[in-house]
C-alpha cells in the first residue's frame, strides 16, 4: 500500500510538470495550428540558461529564475522573428519541418555552450521531507509541483480573459480571417513563442532539480508529447489532466513492470522511457483527438 501511495502522488506531482511543458506545445499549436518540435530543447536550454546564472554568475536563486525567464523571452523572441515569421502564409509542413531544424540547432548550440556536461542545481526549493498518506516526499518537489500548478493557471487565464488570448484562439482558426479583423498575426506568433519558452524554461528547471541539468532534458520535454496528444491539442486544462494520467501511469509502470531498487529508491528501467510513446500509441489507435480537443468536422 504504501508503494501505491509513492507511486500515486509522485506520479501526480512530475505529471503536473509535464503539463505545464506541454503547455509549450499547445500555446504553439493553438496560435499557429503547428506542432512545435523544438520545446524539449527549449526545456533543455532552460535549464542551462538557469545554472549559468546561478553558478558562473553567481546570482541568487530568485535571480535566477528572473535572469532565465528574461533570456527565454529574448531567444524565444529571436527564434520566432528568424525562423518563423518567413514561414507564415507557407503550408503548415514547412513550419513542422522548421521545428525540427530548430530541434538539431539548439541541441548543437548547447553542445557548443555547455559541451554537453552534466550539472546538479541541489536544493533549491528547499530542504527536508514532507509525508502524505504514506508517501514521502521532498520539500523540494512539492514547491515544484506548486510552481508548476501556479503556472498553468496563470497562462490559462491569460488565455481565456486576455484579448492576446483570444487572438491566439483567433489566428489559430484562421490566418486570413483573423488579419481581416485587425489581429497582428507577426506579434501573436511572437507572444506565442515567448511564452512557449518561458513555461518550457520553467519546467526544464523544476525536471532538473531531480533529474540534472543534461542534453538528456531535451528527450523528457518531447516525451511530453503523449501529454499533448491524450489531453488534446488544443485544450490547456487537457494538458494538465494528460500530465497527471502520463505521469502516475509511467511510475506505476516503473514500480510495478520494470522496478530497479537502489539507496534512492525505485528507479526506472528502459520502460521509463518508452512507456510514454506507448500510451501515445494507444491514444492515436482509440482516441485520436484527445480527451478535451474539438474534433472538427469539414462538410462538403
Amino acid at each position: 500500500m504504501e508503494m501505491l501511495s509513492q507511486l500515486f502522488f509522485s506520479g501526480i506531482i512530475t505529471g503536473v510538470i509535464y503539463g505545464l511543458i506541454a503547455l509549450g506545445f499547445v500555446l504553439i499549436y493553438k496560435s499557429s495550428g503547428v506542432l512545435n518540435m523544438a520545446q524539449g530543447e527549449l526545456v533543455m536550454i532552460g535549464a542551462y540558461v538557469f545554472y549559468t546564472g546561478m553558478e558562473f554568475i553567481g546570482l541568487p536563486v530568485w535571480l535566477s529564475f528572473i535572469f532565465t525567464f528574461i533570456m527565454s523571452a529574448i531567444y524565444g523572441m529571436v527564434i520566432n522573428r528568424i525562423s518563423i515569421r518567413p514561414l507564415i502564409g507557407q503550408p503548415l509542413l514547412s513550419i513542422i519541418m522548421m521545428t525540427i531544424v530548430l530541434s538539431i540547432g539548439l541541441r548543437g548550440i548547447a553542445i557548443l555552450a555547455w559541451q554537453a556536461e552534466i550539472w546538479g542545481i541541489g536544493d533549491i526549493l528547499g530542504t527536508g521531507t514532507f509525508n502524505f498518506l504514506s508517501a514521502v516526499f521532498s520539500v523540494q518537489s512539492i514547491w515544484g509541483f506548486a510552481l508548476a500548478l501556479l503556472g498553468m493557471i496563470v497562462f490559462w487565464l491569460y488565455f481565456q480573459r486576455t484579448k492576446g488570448g483570444l487572438a491566439m484562439r483567433a489566428i489559430a482558426e484562421d490566418h486570413q480571417s483573423a488579419r481581416g479583423v485587425g489581429v497582428n498575426i507577426n506579434a501573436i506568433f511572437g507572444m506565442a513563442w515567448i511564452i512557449a519558452a518561458i513555461v518550457g524554461a520553467l519546467g526544464g528547471i523544476l525536471l532538473a532539480t531531480t533529474a540534472g541539468v543534461s542534453m538528456d532534458l531535451s528527450y523528457l520535454g518531447l516525451k511530453v508529447l503523449p501529454v499533448v496528444l491524450l489531453g488534446g491539442l488544443d485544450s490547456i486544462p487537457g494538458a494538465l489532466v494528460g500530465g497527471v494520467i502520463v505521469g502516475i501511469a509511467e511510475n506505476m509502470a516503473v514500480g510495478y513492470l520494470d522496478p530497479i531498487i537502489t539507496e534512492w529508491g525505485i528507479v526506472g528501467g528502459g520502460l521509463r522511457g518508452v512507456f510514454p510513446y506507448v500510451i501515445a500509441i494507444v491514444i492515436l489507435i482509440f482516441k485520436p483527438y484527445g480527451l478535451f480537443d474539438q474534433k472538427r468536422i469539414e462538410r462538403i
